[in-house]
């Protein structure tokens, strides 16, 4: 399975170091990494993408809480790019353990996943065959 871009939108360089090491060590899985510290950097660089067709990443890792358009906000204005469905697969990344934080997650329907940091080897091969069985038309 090769993913082009994914997208981490967080501002943790500790995390982001962390989880392009996970990302890098599996050579099959993406072939771009972009990265973004709020969610307003993103939100401008994936609206210029829509407005010059070009493709949007694959899959984001969203964090909740940043400075500047944190992941809710990103959430919500990120949902009114047209034809997003079965486009883009987001993932958050927090270090939140509130079960508000996850129910509202789910209320997202481009959401796939609330995964509580930090992304380990772990829960990112579970990741991988959740995306590789929604490749396949599978349902986990």
């Amino acid at each position: 399975m090769k993913i082009d871009t994914v997208c981490i939108i967080d501002d943790d360089p500790i995390f982001v170091y962390g989880t392009k090491v996970i990302l890098n060590s599996n050579g099959k899985f993406c072939s771009n990494i972009t990265v973004f510290e709020n969610g307003e950097e993103a939100l401008d660089d994936l609206e210029a993408l829509v407005k010059t067709n070009q493709a949007l990443p694959e899959v984001i890792f969203l964090d909740l809480n940043m400075p500047i358009m944190d992941g809710w906000d990103f959430l919500d204005e990120f949902c009114k790019i047209p034809d997003l469905e079965n486009k883009t697969r987001v993932y958050i990344l927090s270090s939140s353990i509130f079960s508000v934080d996850i129910d509202k997650s789910k209320e997202y329907s481009v959401v796939k996943d609330f995964i509580s940091k930090p992304l380990t080897d772990s829960k990112f091969e579970i990741l991988l065959k959740d995306i590789e069985n929604e490749r396949m038309g599978k349902t986990a």
